[in-house]
């Protein structure tokens, strides 16, 4: 009995694609923070917009991509870095976020996007194999 539960969790272990994949969304979350950070204050209100549907795409994307949670995890945890990392600024006294109501926006309507994409039900797959005829 122990062998089948042993077998059970050596199937659960991504491969190294799925960790690429992975890794590939962290890394694309942070571009678009990063990204998202100077388009936002840069073409205000517009700029702002379009910096949220690229987060909303990223993040959706991850999702769908790996057909799991992580895939917007891994989304949601390099666009959240870059973010946090950007509004810390340097000891000069220099940010990346300007004060005022774009960047809050940015920053919270991005958190926000995130809470939503992960709470949104996904399609139910069905179980039918192809080929097989369901009743």
């Amino acid at each position: 009995m122990s062998g089948s539960y042993r077998d059970a969790g050596a199937q659960q272990r991504p491969g190294p694609g799925r960790i690429a994949a992975y890794a590939g969304l962290l890394v694309l979350g942070a571009v678009v923070g990063v990204a998202g950070a100077a388009v936002q204050g840069g073409f205000f209100p517009g700029g702002l917009v379009l910096a949220l549907l690229a987060t909303a795409a990223v993040f959706l994307g991850g999702q769908r991509a790996t057909g799991s949670q992580l895939g917007l995890g891994a989304a949601v945890a390099g666009w959240l870095v870059s973010v946090i990392l950007l509004t810390m600024g340097r000891p000069e006294g220099d940010g990346a976020f300007a004060a005022g109501l774009g960047p809050l926006v940015y920053l919270l309507g991005g958190m926000v996007i995130a809470v939503i994409c992960a709470t949104v039900s996904r399609p139910a797959v069905s179980a039918a194999r192809p080929g097989s005829r369901s009743r």
